[in-house]
Parts: structure tokens; sequence; C-alpha cells
């Protein structure tokens, strides 16, 4: 294969140029500026006046925030599947399914051509920072292995289509790059995750793969299979590792909160010339990526056909919350984020929460979910505090987290405290009492020393008992996700359960 990294270095170096000069706020209200001419002929725009926004804040005056269901119902369903000139001009050519984590319920997100060309441009700055951090890159010199859903993509109307992102992906990819992405699309179409995984594996032995990319907890299964197949590490090839790549040299994740995973990934790149990079995709669009260290933040993709607001947590249900923007966000601020993009989403809360670090550059940290708190007893923890204190508790007793999950147990008669209940899989043997008593207590002090209503209702015992951990043997999540049929792919395991059916399915499956 032809090694394309001395066309990307040129690439690389004028856009890093570019970014260089970036001035934040400009950039951004230029963006918004763009979009908003672009789609002020849409039924979207007049009835918003689009005409007549000459600013953030006319934007921010004429548009209020609305979530999926607002314009799945005020815009995108009555004509749905053949959407046109309602939110962009034009028929929409594709709807990404998106699985709802929390709720279970499978979302359909617009996706245009130009949102295509923008996860296209995000792509490259992904491989910008890339090679800026790594000087000697030879990543087009070899395959992308790209471990993901099925690619097929089912016809809704006459040139409309739905499926999984990696299927639009597949489907939109220019024919010059097809040959450089892995697995081929006799593969790729499958949908049955454990053939695939199977399949996928066995097929990339001997394949040139220079980067690789998927959610953690499939990329570990997905391991699990290599090791299986005996190209593994050790002596016997018996255990995760990405012996069978030599030349893979970055591995990208992002979906979910990468600090239980940390530890273990961080021991499969020891020792090899891979490095990891985070992203922060979503179906809705590229948001971020990391262009430095781990830990430095995602910095902001201003340029692309995004535009970002930022609503303060605590007022978010409020009928007129603050609605800041990047000329004016604050840093250290826990924020729900906003979206207005070249796919027709306009002021859309996207359910997540994310924290600004620095401004100039925009870089930022995702927290959390809007809904993925866990405050059955007003003890409002969120995602971020829960995950951290998984993972201080995981290295306390030196093991390993494959996956978890949290929810909250009801008090079984009058008398009796409710509180949380943490099912946990672990890598490796099983643990002894005495372990899970220690990963108990960890999490415990961590979450009364850093949320202070968690601290109230664990005080003396008042309003929480301790939290319960339950460890289950490896592949138990994995077997409930395929219960569920939301094995693999772009499917998540839900970190905390809030509805309690959920909760309770998989507490039956545990048992």
């Amino acid at each position: 294969m032809l090694d394309a990294t001395p066309l990307l270095r040129l690439y690389a170096k004028r856009r890093l140029a570019k970014l260089r000069a970036q001035n934040p706020a400009e950039a951004q209200e230029r963006q918004l500026l763009q979009l908003v001419q672009k789609a002020k002929d849409t039924r979207f725009g007049r009835d918003h006046s689009f005409d007549k926004i000459q600013s953030v804040a006319d934007f921010q005056a004429r548009v209020p925030l609305r979530n999926y269901e607002d314009m799945r119902s005020g815009y995108w369903g009555e004509n749905y599947p053949a959407v046109d000139d309602c939110s962009w001009p034009g028929r929409i050519p594709f709807f990404a399914v998106t699985s709802g984590t929390t709720s279970g319920i499978d979302k359909f997100i617009p996706c245009t051509w130009e949102m295509v060309r923008s996860n296209r441009r995000a792509a490259l700055d992904l491989l910008t920072h890339h090679l800026a951090n790594r000087p000697e890159s030879r990543i087009f010199g070899g395959k992308t292995f790209m471990l993901g859903g099925s690619t097929v993509l089912e016809p809704e109307a006459s040139g409309v289509f739905s499926g999984e992102l990696s299927g639009i992906a597949a489907k939109t990819v220019p024919s010059w790059a097809r040959s450089r992405f892995f697995p081929p699309p006799d593969l790729a179409v499958l949908s049955a995750w454990e053939e695939k995984v199977a399949r996928v594996a066995e097929a990339s032995i001997g394949t040139d793969i220079r980067g690789f990319g998927g959610t953690p907890s499939w990329v570990l299964i997905f391991l699990d299979k290599m090791a299986e197949l005996g190209h593994g590490g050790g002596p016997d090839g018996n255990k995760r590792s990405f012996a069978a790549y030599p030349n893979l040299e970055m591995l990208v994740h992002g979906g979910v909160n990468f600090a239980p995973y940390r530890r273990q990934f961080e021991e499969l790149c020891k020792g090899t010339r891979t490095e990891l990079r985070e992203v922060y995709p979503a179906s809705e669009g590229f948001m971020a990526l990391q262009d430095k260290g781990p830990g430095e933040g995602l910095r902001m993709l201003l340029d692309t056909g995004l535009f970002f607001e930022f609503i303060p947590l605590e007022e978010l249900d409020q009928p007129l919350p603050t609605r800041h923007w990047i000329g004016n966000a604050e840093i250290g601020v826990n924020y729900a984020l906003a979206l207005s993009t070249c796919a027709g989403i306009w002021s859309y809360v996207l359910g997540d929460t994310v924290k600004l670090i620095e401004r100039d550059p925009a870089r930022l940290l995702v927290t959390g979910r809007t809904s993925y708190m866990l405050s059955t007893f007003g003890e409002h923890l969120i995602g971020e505090q829960i995950e951290t204190a998984v993972a201080l508790a995981a290295e306390t007793i030196d093991a390993m987290v494959s996956d978890f999950s949290v929810g909250s147990v009801m008090p079984g008669k009058e008398g009796e405290l409710g509180g949380h209940l943490y099912i946990v899989e672990f890598m490796g043997d099983a643990l002894s009492e005495s372990q899970l008593k220690t990963f108990s207590q960890t999490i415990d002090k961590k979450l009364i020393d850093t949320n202070d209503d968690y601290k109230a209702h664990r005080s003396d015992g008042f309003g929480l008992h301790a939290p319960e951990i339950r460890a289950v043997p490896p592949g138990t999540f994995a077997a409930w996700m395929k219960s569920r049929g939301k094995l693999g792919g772009q499917n998540k395991v839900p970190r905390i359960i809030n509805d309690m059916d959920l909760f309770q399915n998989l507490r039956d499956h545990v048992k």
C-alpha cells in the first residue's frame, strides 16, 4: 500500500498554522452566522426570523433551547422520513440511529452531506494532532481498523437511509480512502456481534493495522477473541494484547468516561508504539478531540459546522436559563451542552455535561450526562464523581474493572435505609471479601470527600447505607447487553441506571 502520510503531513502543516491563528470567539460567531444564513429559507429559519439574525445575542433571543423530542415532534416527525427544507435546506439524506444509554429508546438524528464533510474534517484534525505529537508517524502507511456496528443502511424513502453512524461513514467514504479502512465491506455489514468479532479478528491477522478505534469495553472483548486465536500477549498468546499489530501507533477511544479503563489500556500500550487518543463524537456531531496529553482536555472543533452553547446545569430546567457561548463561558463551571449544526439541529440540548478548562484554545472535559445523575435520595452524584471513585477503588485493591453499573436500592421495610448497589465485572481471578470491602470503602470515602450532599446522607448512616458491591464473572455485561439486543457497535453499558425496571432487569440477569 502506498504510504500517503507525506501528503497528510502537508495538510497538517497548513491546518496547524490556521488553528494557531484562530480566535475562538470570532470563529464561533462566524460559524453560527454561516449556519443561520444557509438555513434562513427553511421552515425553521422562517419560524425564527433567521433573516434578522446578525449576532449570537440575536440568535439566542429568537431560538429557544430544545431537546430531541421537541425537534422531532415540532419539525422532523411530521414528514419523516422524507424531511425536505425543514430545518436544513434540501432533503435529509441520512438518519443516524443512536441508542439512548439511560433510556434505551432509539433516536433518529439527521445527518446531511454537510455533516458528513464536517465529520471528515474532524477526522483529519485528529490525524493532524497525531502527527504534531508524533512527527515520525507513518499512520497512512497501513490501515485503520474501525471496530463498530453493522454498516448496513435501511432505505426509508427515496434518497433517504437510516442506520448506525458507522454505516453512514462507510457509505460516504471517498473512493480513494476505502482501501485504507478495515474491516472490508463483506465483514463490516455483519450485524451479529459475536460472529462479527470472531470473523474480523481472524481476518485482521497479518493486516498492517496502524490505527484502531472503538468503544473501550468492546475493544477489550475483541482482544479476548484475539487471545483465543493465539494472537494475544505472553508466551502462549493467552492474554489481551495488540501483539498482532506491531505497527499500531494510535488507539482512538471515546463515547464513555475512560477513567475506569485507563489503567487497562495503559498496560496494553506499555512497551509498544501505540499511543491513546481520546475523541468526543456523537451522532449529532464530532465536537472535540485530544490534541495534547491525557488529562489535558479535549480541543473543541470550532470551525467545522458546529456552534456550541453552555447552560449552567442548575438552570437547565428553568423557563429562561442563562445561555453562554465560547465568548463568555466560564472556566471550571459544570455546563449542559447545547448544539446547533449543519444538519439542522438548533440550540439542541445534547444531554452531556462539560467543563471548560481553557478558552484559547478552547478545551473541555466531558463530566457526564444531564440525566446521568444518581439522586434517588437527594445525594446528587454526577457520573464523573462516581466513575472517578470506581477507578480509584480499583487502583487501591490492584484490580481492573471491565465494566460496571450502579443503581439505587429502595428500603425493604420501614426503618431500613436505601442505598446504592454497584454491579461490577472485574478482570482476572475472583476477589476476596476483604478486597470487595476495601473497594466499597474507597468509593464511599471518595464520594464523601467530593460531594457534600452525599456526605450529609452518609453522615452517621442517616440517609444511605454504605455502597453494596456485587462482583460478577467476566462476560456478564456482554451477556446482559446481548439479552437486550444491545451487543456491540455503538451500544454502551449504562453506568448509572435510574430506570428501576432496567436496573431490576440487570439484577435479575445477575442472579
